[in-house]
């Protein structure tokens, strides 16, 4: 896994600078925790509870002091709310989930506010926001699929630009990175979105194309979408990647999905930030604390062979051993 995760705690070094120009006794009060981050998430079951749990846990780890976490529901009271943050001295809120995001809007506007959990956030909002979207960041999602099969040169994607458009203007720098043309095409429903798959497959080239579905539900659905792909691209020998975990076990070659400890630890340092007063870094970032699934029988079909070495440097393969 190392050869494709980023280093932790990007935000760190500027946390750092900006905490180097507070008084003494004000930087050891952040470093101590008392300035004072909390967590609301929302009030659900499983199997999401344990994952904001994971990444709660992660938050804990990386301030190293007890914070207070607060579940929130459709109807909870913004007013009791904003009350026992300000009881508590909170400065900083880490707002997890739809729920949680939704709170946090109506929260008192000197709370600094961190969001994570969410697949995106509406541009008009996270303009005033620092947070980490659960959509894996295409850079890594193109290093992965370039170091896998060097020979693809075209990575084409179908998106609603009503969900996706951060993520395909990051996508397109990520391309060049690697060597690839990106060819986004725009589809604002289901079967507009199928008229234009049946085009690539009808044009593709296995030794050269791959597609990426992204984690849009305009585009990619499990009913009629992802069938469609994974009949057509199985027939052509064409790969196809996603950012999302349970393709990989319905077909798709594979994919990055959400480290939710190392999520925790970086919203925590991002939280850290803002309460040392360094606001410097606005808007939602991608996700970079990922983990890596594939799918053999898949890898396999298109020619690909992974040894016992670059197996073991997935996180999660299937069919499991």
């Amino acid at each position: 896994m190392t050869e494709i995760r980023v280093a932790h705690h990007e935000l760190k070094p500027l946390m750092m600078a900006a905490m180097a120009t507070l008084e003494p006794a004000r930087r050891q009060e952040i470093l101590d925790g008392k300035g004072a981050i909390a967590v609301i998430y929302p009030d659900i079951g499983e199997p999401y509870r344990s994952i904001f749990s994971k990444i709660i846990e992660g938050i804990q780890e990386q301030v190293k002091t007890p914070i207070s976490t607060y579940p929130v529901g459709p109807n909870s009271n913004v007013v009791d709310l904003n009350a026992q943050l300000n009881r508590g001295g909170v400065k900083v809120v880490i707002a997890l989930g739809r729920q949680g995001l939704k709170v946090a809007s109506g929260l008192a506007p000197e709370i600094a506010v961190v969001v994570g959990g969410v697949l995106s956030v509406p541009e008009n909002e996270s303009r005033n926001l620092t947070g980490i979207s659960l959509t894996p960041d295409p850079a890594l999602l193109f290093s992965l699929l370039k170091k896998l099969l060097p020979s693809i040169k075209r990575v084409t994607v179908i998106y609603d630009p009503q969900h996706s458009d951060w993520l395909i203007k990051l996508a397109r720098e990520a391309a060049k990175v690697q060597g690839l043309e990106l060819i986004a095409r725009e589809a604002h429903d289901l079967a507009s979105a199928a008229h234009l798959y049946d085009a690539v497959f009808a044009s593709a080239d296995s030794r050269q194309d791959a597609i990426w579905l992204p984690q849009d539900s305009t585009t990619v659905d499990d009913e009629t979408i992802l069938p469609l792909v994974l009949k057509e691209s199985w027939s052509k020998g064409l790969p196809v990647f996603s950012s999302s975990f349970l393709h990989v076990k319905k077909g798709v070659m594979f994919a990055l999905y959400p480290n939710n400890l190392g999520l925790g630890r970086d919203l925590a340092s991002s939280a850290l930030g803002a309460l040392s007063g360094d606001l410097r870094k606005r808007g939602v970032s991608p996700l970079r604390e990922v983990l890596t699934a594939v799918n053999l029988r898949t890898a396999s079909h298109i020619g690909l062979n992974l040894d016992y070495q670059q197996q073991r440097s997935f996180d999660f393969v299937f069919p499991e051993p």
